[in-house]
């Protein structure tokens, strides 16, 4: 089986795509492509003996019907610069490799993340984890960016000056916020790529983790364009139904009575809004 060489990844290998004020997505490296998955789903066939049509179709199946192997054989290598909170939220995907830069060795930049006004609102009052659709006035947002890199340039500044005593780096380090930024290497196979970004592009996923999933996003489609597109349509834009979901849907169309109820019921409703917008 030869190398697996993708023309549009080859060009866009080692370029810094800038997110947010200060962070970025690069793509380092990857294994693989769209033929890998297909050549790794008929496994005796070489590259060439079907048709582009039928490669599609093919992966398109595969993604359907979920059958993830082959797409594990497709695997991205990224740099990420990105605010710690943001980072804390990406280890959670465990099945990635990752090496991040350390505070106990280097001493850290000074870098923040300071939101845009526009993106700095109160807490949503139907959303327990997530910031309100609105963002407060131009006047409030400003006055808050500002109390916040006030907070962020004293804390800098206290941690320069215990790095100039002599303190310890991993010592000096532990009261600096959330807010600086860190740097990783990050690599993860596409089957789990995909999973990942199936729920930071949700629209209830926090802003600032959606803009980087979005960048990868359009990665995945240099590298992977067949595999990617098959995932917007049946994963990203998709809506899923359970059993008792489905019984709803079919008597809903038979012009019955929703026979769900409560908490079901809010959650069938909100499928059928998000398949509508979609």
């Amino acid at each position: 089986m030869a190398h697996c060489v993708v023309p549009e990844a080859e060009e866009i290998l080692d370029k810094e795509y800038a997110v947010l004020d200060k962070g970025f997505v690069r793509l380092v490296d990857y294994y693989g492509g769209d033929q890998r998955i297909v050549q790794s789903a008929r496994v005796s066939y070489g590259a060439g003996t079907k048709s582009v049509s039928q490669d599609g179709a093919l992966i398109d199946y595969l993604l359907r019907h979920q059958h993830t192997s082959p797409f594990e054989q497709v695997v991205m290598t990224f740099h990420l610069k990105m605010p710690i909170f943001v980072a804390r939220q990406w280890v959670r995907h465990r099945t990635g490799r990752m090496n991040e830069v350390s505070g106990r060795y280097s001493i850290m930049k000074d870098e923040f993340y300071v939101p845009e006004p526009e993106k700095v609102a109160p807490q949503s009052k139907d959303n327990k984890q997530g910031r309100d659709d609105e963002a407060f006035d131009r006047k409030t947002s400003e006055k808050i960016i500002s109390q916040m890199e006030a907070s962020q340039k004293e804390a800098y500044e206290n941690y320069s000056r215990l790095i100039d005593s002599g303190l310890a780096r991993e010592i000096a380090r532990i009261n600096l916020p959330l807010s600086l930024y860190t740097e990783f290497y990050w690599e993860m196979d596409l089957h789990n790529l995909f999973h990942f970004l199936k729920l930071r592009l949700d629209s209830h996923a926090q802003y600032e983790i959606r803009v980087y999933a979005q960048v990868i996003l359009e990665m995945c489609r240099k590298v992977a364009p067949m595999a990617t597109e098959s995932f917007v349509n049946h994963m990203n834009d998709g809506v899923t139904f359970s059993g008792e979901e489905m019984a709803a849907l079919r008597a809903v169309l038979d012009g019955k009575e929703n026979p769900l109820e409560g908490k079901k019921k809010e959650r069938f409703e909100e499928k059928i809004r998000s398949g509508i917008q979609l």
